[in-house]
């Protein structure tokens, strides 16, 4: 699919002109938190941002500027810029979009019928449980691949990263568990198999894992693309926001601490994306 390109300009060339019903921030999440102060004067009455970022993003903004303004938004897909201008979509992904508060308003039925002339748009009545499921992906796939220099489905035909993995998954879900929200079904139940009872169904587990990989593998993580071109990632706001809730809920996050802190050593220069990295992380998964 091909766009022509649009006219774009300074935030102070369209304070000139009218106001917009609907403002996109598809931004990185720290630039999100940057603009969106700088942008909400430009909403017309009844007007709403719309952030497409990973984990607590929409409700810091929400807290700042007003529920009233924000709605809650991320992408559920995943895409690699082959060039400047070209990217190439892996999955068969979407937006999901919803209020904050939780149910399904008129504006956002709305925004969902605007946004849909271009990609599939999904409504969830679940919002702050939809954004915690995605970012129980970020934390585990995203992450871990970009550590790693691989895509899920690479890292986890070992044992270590099966380990880890799992590790990481199950310390931010406990998070998600103990924060009240009910994270909701994305690609697969967010929730694995036995969770609850700690049942021995180590076959359902693989097959919901296997169901994970078939959507989420192939995706080049787009933290490692961050490392990559040398930008800042979005890792206080991943990872990082788990153990910033895992501590304050008693939750032990001790794995996502761990690679928190690794991505910070990259994002300095003072460490390296690398396969061998997965081993050092499983060698603390019996801690």
């Amino acid at each position: 699919m091909r766009t022509d390109a649009i006219d774009v300009a300074a935030i102070e060339d369209y304070e000139k002109g009218g106001r917009f019903d609907l403002i996109l921030l598809a931004t990185k999440a720290q630039d999100a938190l940057e603009v969106a102060p700088h942008v909400i004067s430009l909403l017309a009455p009844g007007g709403v941002i719309l952030p497409i970022q990973n984990g607590g993003v929409a409700r810091v903004l929400a807290d700042g500027l007003g529920e009233d303004k924000i709605l809650g938004g991320f992408s559920n897909l995943g895409a690699t810029m082959v060039e400047p201008g070209v990217y190439e979509q892996k999955n068969a992904g979407h937006l999901v979009i919803g209020e904050l508060a939780g149910g399904v308003s008129e504006r956002v039925e709305r925004v969902a019928r605007a946004l849909g002339r271009a990609i599939e748009v999904k409504v969830s009545s679940n919002m702050t449980g939809a954004i915690w499921s995605k970012l129980l992906i970020n934390c585990s796939v995203t992450t871990i691949g970009a550590l790693c220099s691989q895509t899920m489905r690479q890292y986890m035909e070992t044992k270590a990263g099966k380990q880890v993995f799992r590790r990481t998954y199950e310390e931010a879900l406990s998070v998600a568990l103990a924060t009240g929200a009910r994270p909701e079904r994305l690609a697969v139940d967010p929730v694995p198999p036995g969770w609850a009872s700690n049942a021995a169904v180590e076959e359902r587990y693989e097959s919901w894992v296997e169901a994970m990989i078939a959507f989420y593998g192939d995706v080049k993580p787009s933290m490692l693309q961050d490392f990559e071109r040398g930008r800042k990632t979005e890792i206080d706001f991943i990872n990082g926001y788990v153990v910033t809730l895992g501590h304050a809920s008693g939750v032990p996050v001790h794995m996502n601490t761990r690679i928190a802190g690794l991505v910070r050593q990259i994002e300095l220069g003072n460490l390296q994306p690398t396969p061998h990295r997965i081993n050092d992380l499983a060698a603390q998964t019996a801690d």
